[in-house]
């Protein structure tokens, strides 16, 4: 549908999300799963995180508006280079919010690696536009519309995004069911309809949003 509607820019933002994002998230994988908060999933995606990612940007190329379609997918990929590689940094994260030190992995927690790293996957989208025929005004939209998504994400994730807790394994973790060792989770804070996967699609839309204005 991308292809179709939008045409080579809108596949070339598309397969430069896709394609960086993936080789990232193998990138330090090992320890990533050590950490209190790493992604339960690995390195793999599954339908809805697929959907929380690209939905947005899709309705964007079908709506005949490729400007949101950059901001929507340089969103997605600015969150998601700021976690893969922000997870490895030597430096403990601080909550976005309170500037306090938290555990790596923690929703909402942010490092200056992170942060960098969001600048090169915001990038890295409008880049991938621009190369295969795109307007070069994508290379702005993709950088304000992803850090702005970006960072909504991160201030979701330190406020309003569900955090369970694991009475077993004594750790926190975002899911209802701890994927570590199967124990069911005692919601700690947040709203349960609010998943990490609906904090991304948030975060796309407001990427998208911006960058259309």
């Amino acid at each position: 549908m991308t292809f179709t509607c939008g045409g080579l820019p809108a596949a070339g933002a598309l397969l430069a999300f896709f394609c960086t994002s993936s080789a990232l998230s193998r990138v330090g994988e090992r320890r990533k799963r050590g950490l209190p908060l790493a992604q339960a999933k690995g390195s793999r995606r599954d339908a809805w995180q697929v959907l929380a990612n690209g939905g947005v940007a899709t309705l964007c190329a079908v709506a005949g508006q490729p400007q949101g379609l950059v901001g929507a997918l340089a969103a997605a990929g600015a969150d998601t280079w700021a976690t893969e590689l922000g997870l490895l940094s030597r430096s403990p994260p601080r909550l976005v919010t309170s500037l306090r030190r938290v555990p790596a992995g923690t929703s909402g927690g942010v490092t200056p690696l992170g942060l960098l790293a969001s600048v090169g996957g915001a990038v890295a989208v409008g880049a991938g536009y621009a190369a295969l025929g795109g307007e070069a005004s994508a290379l702005r939209r993709s950088l304000v519309g992803g850090l702005s998504g970006a960072l909504v994400d991160s201030l979701l994730g330190a406020t309003l995004q569900a955090e369970y807790w694991c009475a077993g394994c004594q750790s926190a973790t975002e899911d209802s069911r701890h994927p570590r060792c199967g124990s069911r989770t005692r919601l700690r804070r947040g709203y349960r309809w609010l998943s990490n996967d609906a904090v991304n699609a948030l975060a796309t839309l407001v990427g998208a949003g911006i960058a259309l204005i």
